[in-house]
């Protein structure tokens, strides 16, 4: 008789259960929904523990009587097995309030992700464009080596660099201009010392 009741109760249980809410759209909603959720494990936390706490009296005072009658063993039994059930109950309704609240927060993760990919209006354009911008960079540093530090092999190293990491940006095609005026210029100082020396 005692697990037909039990059976009764745990039925009862799943029926008052509320089922899951559909994922929200209006973030004011979600909100007040989640500010609910907060405000019922706060008030069911401790409403729970007090009633744990007066059975827990009641079957205390029953049992520290000396000359216990039958009824009120049952009546003790009883208590007992509806404090089982109200914990596994409030253990079932905390744990399903979680799974909804961490199901939300990955929802809400999702949205913030998919806003942001969608505020790039073209992924691969901007791409291209800081490759051009970081090309533009490097051949200005090189020119500068070049032109106002005399560091001539920096500047030949990064002219090569840029022709390798970014061969179709307008940069690389500057930087080869510069390689092939940095050859020239080699060319035409060995000829002239060249001709210094034959003349000498």
């Amino acid at each position: 008789m005692t697990e037909d009741k039990i059976k009764n109760l745990l039925r009862e249980a799943d029926q008052m259960a509320p089922s899951p809410m559909p994922t929200c759209t209006h973030l004011t909603d979600a909100v007040r929904r989640r500010a609910g959720r907060k405000r019922l494990i706060n008030i069911a936390a401790p409403i729970t523990a007090a009633v744990m706490l007066l059975l827990a009296l009641g079957i205390w005072q029953l049992t520290s009587r000396p000359a216990e009658t039958t009824q009120e063993q049952k009546r003790i039994a009883s208590l007992e097995a509806r404090l089982h059930q109200l914990q596994v109950r409030t253990d079932a309704t905390l744990n399903l309030i979680h799974q909804i609240l961490d199901h939300e927060r990955r929802q809400r993760r999702l949205k913030e992700l998919e806003a942001r990919l969608a505020s790039i209006p073209r992924p691969l354009e901007e791409i291209r464009k800081e490759a051009d911008r970081t090309a533009f960079i490097l051949v200005y540093q090189a020119d500068r080596m070049y032109r106002e530090l005399n560091q001539k092999d920096s500047a030949l190293r990064i002219y090569k660099r840029v022709i390798e990491l970014f061969p179709q940006t307008r940069s690389a095609e500057v930087a080869k201009q510069r390689l092939s005026e940095l050859q020239n210029n080699f060319i035409n100082t060995k000829r002239g010392k060249d001709l210094e020396g034959d003349l000498l």
